[in-house]
């Protein structure tokens, strides 16, 4: 073989065991109980269990979020944010939080939180001549105002 093919072939391997070593540490998504027997920072998928409330005194300790979450298998647990609460936390519809768990309270280093989207709610109708037109949202209502 030659010295080119030879190089060619250990850059390729070396290449190969590169994505691999990226791909092996890739997270996914864990529940409360995974976290707690984890080492290492998991993230959590879950829904803010609004019934339990939060706690935010930014007054008092503004780098201090508290609040509960309630797991993809249906676990509540309290969880700690040491920041700022999020702008918007009460109108997000589902949270993914990065961290680790400790004694029973999940200590988030991150919180990435899916709100409703703004462009659903008023939905638009463009017709062929270029006009325009809010669509309602009881179908009954659209058919009516078109005639």
């Amino acid at each position: 073989m030659r010295k080119s093919a030879i190089i060619g072939l250990i850059t390729i391997a070396i290449c190969i065991g590169f994505l691999v070593s990226l791909n092996a540490d890739t997270d996914s998504y864990s529940n409360f109980k995974e976290a707690a027997e984890s080492q290492r920072e998991e993230h959590v998928m879950g829904y803010w269990e609004k019934s339990q409330g939060m706690y935010y005194d930014a007054v008092k300790d503004p780098n201090h979020f508290a609040f509960f979450m309630k797991d993809e298998a249906g676990t509540v647990n309290k969880v700690v944010l040491n920041g700022s609460k999020p702008q918007d936390f009460e109108r997000s519809e589902k949270l993914v939080l990065i961290g680790k768990m400790e004694n029973n309270t999940f200590y988030a280093s991150k919180i990435l939180m899916k709100c409703p989207s703004k462009y659903n709610d008023n939905m638009v109708e463009v017709n062929q001549d270029g006009t325009v037109k809010e669509i309602k949202e009881n179908v009954k209502e659209t058919k009516e105002s078109k005639s």
